[in-house]
């Protein structure tokens, strides 16, 4: 089914590598013009390049933008008005990990995760409403994580983060049902996949990629880790109409693990 987002305005976050880029282009294919946002603004600017080689000019823009920061924020909003000409869907996808265990993680590790994980998909909500009520139907998308539904010993910081991710979603849904617009929010929770960020899992332990990846496939029912392809596909949907009737709803892309 192609153009299933056609003339849809998207803003993504984190969109310089990973899920972000992979969401932006998939939505780009199917139709929608996007905003690649991401801190590192090269990197936004750079899949944005890469999206309009492939689906035409003016389909998709890049810009640096730190969601931690609410006149970034302003700016962002700003520049999907004047560039997408409004917004109709928010991926709130920019999230970092937090390391340590409830003895490690440090406060300031907390916080940094915090400020990004959270913050920064609330500071999103917030602003994107009032592009989003002049748009209907629109759709927020928040990328969670299985981490904030079922917990570790290891990741206290991240396991709270993307848990109120998850909370925040839902109250932002009702809210917007309550004023009576066709505004939907729902989160993604991925397990596992294979992005950057496992790169670096095997660089800081100083283990192969290839055994970092076995020994998190061996933990997933499926029996791998996700592919960004999958997760993406799970993002165009929320975007979509087809999800019309779908709010404050949470959906795992987990591989079976929550079951466990």
């Amino acid at each position: 089914m192609a153009g299933r987002v056609t003339g849809k305005l998207a803003l993504v976050t984190g969109a310089a590598q990973g899920l972000g880029a992979q969401a932006a282009l998939t939505l780009a294919r199917e139709g929608a013009r996007v905003l690649c946002t991401d801190i590192n603004g090269e990197g936004a600017e750079a899949s944005a390049a890469a999206i309009n080689e492939e689906c035409g000019a003016d389909t998709a823009f890049g810009m640096a933008h730190d969601v931690t920061q609410p006149d970034q924020w302003d700016a962002a909003i700003d520049m999907a008005e004047d560039k997408l000409g409004g917004l109709s869907v928010l991926v709130n996808n920019a999230g970092v990990g937090v390391r340590g265990n409830i003895e490690t993680c440090t406060l300031e590790d907390w916080r940094a995760g915090f400020a990004i994980n959270v913050d920064g998909p609330f500071l999103g909500c917030q602003k994107a409403l009032r592009l989003l009520k002049d748009n209907q139907p629109g759709s927020i998308v928040n990328i969670s994580s299985i981490a904030g539904l079922i917990a570790s010993d290891t990741m206290p910081g991240y396991n709270a983060s993307k848990a109120a991710v998850w909370m925040l979603t839902k109250s932002v849904a009702l809210y917007c049902s309550k004023m009576g617009w066709n505004i939907r929010c729902n989160s993604v929770h991925p397990t596992f996949v294979d992005t950057p960020i496992l790169d670096g899992i095997g660089k800081n332990a100083g283990i192969e990629k290839d055994v970092v990846m076995g020994k998190l496939a061996r933990q997933i029912p499926l029996g791998r880790v996700g592919k960004p392809q999958e997760i993406a596909n799970g993002v165009l949907f929320l975007a979509s109409d087809e999800s019309s009737f779908m709010t404050a709803a949470e959906l795992k892309l987990d591989g079976g693990i929550s079951a466990m």
